[in-house]
C-alpha cells in the first residue's frame, strides 16, 4: 500500500544549509522509489491556522518511507533542515483504491455500538 512521509515545516529564513539539503534531497529518495508530490506550494487555509509550508513525499509501501528516512544518506543531510526549520515530521499509510469511508463509518460503529 502506498505510503507517505509528510511535513509541515514553520517558516524561517533561507539558510545555505536549507539550500545544500534541497540540492540533495533527491538522491536520498531515488534508491526507496520516493517522490515528491507536494513540496511548499501555496496553501489555502480554510480552517485553523498553518504557518509554514507543507512537503508530501510519496512512497510504495510504509517499509519503503521508513527505510529512506533511516538511510545513512538521508540522515546525513537531515541536520542541514533542521538545524534551521522546526515542524513535525510523520510517515503514514495511503489507502486502498476504493476506499469507503460510509463503510469505515459502519466497522466503527458495530465496533463501538454507536
Amino acid at each position: 500500500m502506498t505510503a507517505y512521509a509528510l511535513a509541515h515545516l514553520r517558516k524561517a529564513p533561507i539558510h545555505d544549509e536549507v539550500l545544500t539539503y534541497l540540492e540533495r534531497i533527491d538522491a536520498t529518495l531515488a534508491p526507496f522509489a520516493g517522490r515528491f508530490l507536494v513540496h511548499g506550494g501555496a496553501v489555502d487555509v480554510l480552517e485553523g491556522d498553518w504557518p509554514g509550508d507543507v512537503i508530501v513525499i510519496e512512497f510504495p509501501d510504509l517499509n519503503q518511507a521508513r527505510s529512506w528516512y533511516r538511510s545513512s544518506a538521508y540522515q546525513e543531510i537531515k541536520p542541514l533542515r533542521t538545524r534551521h526549520l522546526t515542524g513535525d515530521v510523520i510517515l503514514v499509510d495511503g489507502v486502498e483504491s476504493g476506499h469507503d469511508s460510509s463503510q469505515m463509518a459502519a466497522t466503527i460503529r458495530r465496533a463501538t455500538g454507536r
